[in-house]
């Protein structure tokens, strides 16, 4: 079946592509596709709205740094030389190419994930029933791209296109692993979302630090009747997530959390791309009126 959404927006990443890569022109681009995609005006000149002040920060913040925080490889040194090497995920391999995989040297359960882009990613949890061509189809598709062309997220402009393994985990579920994603805005931790069975029923639940519901969803569904328990170390978490997003404007850290460990996936500059579906809508409003921009 069609997806409509997506195909409304093609007609302008085509026109995006002859729009040169400056902040000037990524800034008439992001006006239009977020006009096509939200229905909405984006007011960069006076954003209020914490996606208003995402695509700001897509436009006119641009550390060198970023590049590298948004690299799926190269941000494991930012993470262990600010906090710890014990808080990686085990690496298992990273290849400039698919054929340059060596299957046999892997362990019968891995995920291969692209450096440069968001969703390139495949997860094997039986090597003897893995579809290499499939994975290859997948992951070469990803290679091919740019995710900066339709996003403007200017990090993932230059990064170097590679291919990593790192190890298979679950939690206590036994069969997934949560995702415990930290909003820090100016370098203090506001709240965590948990994201949840993903692969079946993505559900989003957001929590204060205290485990208390907050009434609000982005993109998936609520579901507190599952009753998500409190991670153990979520204080620990909370402190790593605001060490990591000093002196910046925003991040977001996602973390894991198995057993006593806990395990950082990756550092987010821009959740969403900046076009966060809230509900209800003016949770948009209220949490930009938490993040205050260095420029303003």
């Amino acid at each position: 079946m069609p997806d409509f959404n997506r195909m409304k927006l093609y007609p302008v990443w085509i026109i995006g592509r002859f729009f040169p890569k400056t902040p000037k022109w990524d800034a008439r681009y992001l006006k239009l596709l977020y006009k096509v995609k939200t229905r909405d005006t984006l007011h960069l000149e006076a954003p209020q709205t914490l996606n208003e002040k995402l695509q700001w920060l897509k436009v006119y913040d641009r550390k060198p740094i970023y590049t590298k925080m948004a690299d799926k490889y190269e941000v494991r040194k930012i993470i262990a030389e600010q906090v710890g090497e014990e808080y990686l995920i085990p690496l298992l391999g990273v290849w400039d190419r698919f054929d340059d995989i060596d299957f046999d040297r892997l362990p019968d359960k891995f995920v291969l994930k692209c450096t440069h882009d968001s969703g390139g990613l495949t997860i094997c949890t039986d090597k003897a029933k893995f579809n290499k061509e499939v994975a290859r189809k997948k992951i070469e598709h990803c290679m091919s791209r740019n995710y900066y062309n339709n996003s403007r997220e200017w990090p993932y402009k230059d990064i170097k296109p590679r291919i990593i393994a790192e190890a298979y985990m679950v939690d206590e579920s036994g069969w997934e692993l949560k995702d415990y994603k930290i909003f820090c805005f100016n370098g203090v931790a506001d709240y965590v979302e948990v994201d949840f069975n993903r692969y079946i029923k993505h559900k989003l639940n957001p929590y204060d630090f205290d485990w208390n519901p907050l009434n609000f969803c982005d993109s998936s569904k609520n579901d507190y009747d599952a009753n998500i328990p409190k991670p153990k170390r979520l204080m620990d978490m909370k402190a790593i997530a605001e060490k990591l997003s000093r002196d910046m404007d925003f991040l977001r850290v996602d973390f894991y959390s198995i057993g006593d460990r806990i395990f950082i996936g990756e550092l987010t500059l821009c959740p969403g791309s900046g076009f966060i579906a809230f509900d209800p809508k003016e949770m948009d409003l209220h949490l930009g009126g938490k993040l205050k921009l260095t420029r303003f």
